[in-house]
């Protein structure tokens, strides 16, 4: 279980472990370090807005099945608008800035600039990066993906529905469908 921060400093998940942070005006001190239980099954936890930084990040963890909300899809750069996202909505932070994370109410920073030890780091913090079977979630802006029927007709560019597994998101109408893409992502995640 996370310890409650003593008095000026805020818990900020940092590779997995929960950290009481001080904070003020001229400097970031770690105070103390202990285990965390976060559990990452619940609906917030599910529910992620990705700083600017982890667009990439972003693919894969809705690939994942994750509701991960991407600061620029939305056009949004300004930390205090972030933060108001977060909270309206309900979404833990990730993000690569120390001094964002601490004024989040939840929030998970991200030491890497690298996609895959970004994983590495999620998965340490307990977060579950398998491919969901099926995919929910569309990898390009986050909307919800529906199966297409074999009767349905689809682009040229996209396997037929009778013969391979397809989906259509419901927001940007994009297609997508278990190809090399996919084998490829799935080996990355089999990898960390």
């Amino acid at each position: 279980m996370l310890r409650k921060s003593p008095p000026g400093h805020k818990t900020v998940l940092i590779r997995g472990v929960a950290n009481a942070v001080g904070y003020g005006a001229e400097a970031v001190t770690v105070a103390g370090l202990f285990q965390s239980a976060r559990v990452v099954t619940d609906s917030m936890a599910d529910r992620l807005l990705l700083d600017a930084m982890l667009g990439k990040l972003a693919t894969y963890l809705r690939m994942c099945g994750y509701d991960a909300a991407y600061a620029l899809d939305r056009g949004v750069e300004a930390d205090d608008r972030l933060l108001a996202i977060a909270a309206e909505e309900g979404r833990v932070l990730l993000t690569r800035d120390r001094q964002l994370a601490m004024r989040a109410a939840d929030s998970l920073l991200l030491a890497s600039h690298d996609v895959n030890e970004q994983l590495r780091e999620l998965q340490d913090a307990g977060y579950e990066l398998t491919l969901a079977t099926p995919p929910v979630r569309c990898g390009t802006c986050n909307g919800h993906l529906d199966a297409v029927t074999a009767d349905e007709p689809t682009p040229a560019s996209v396997p037929s529905p009778d013969a391979e597994s397809v989906w259509q998101c419901r927001d940007c109408s994009q297609y997508f469908w278990q190809g090399s893409h996919w084998d490829d992502v799935a080996q990355t995640l089999d990898e960390l």
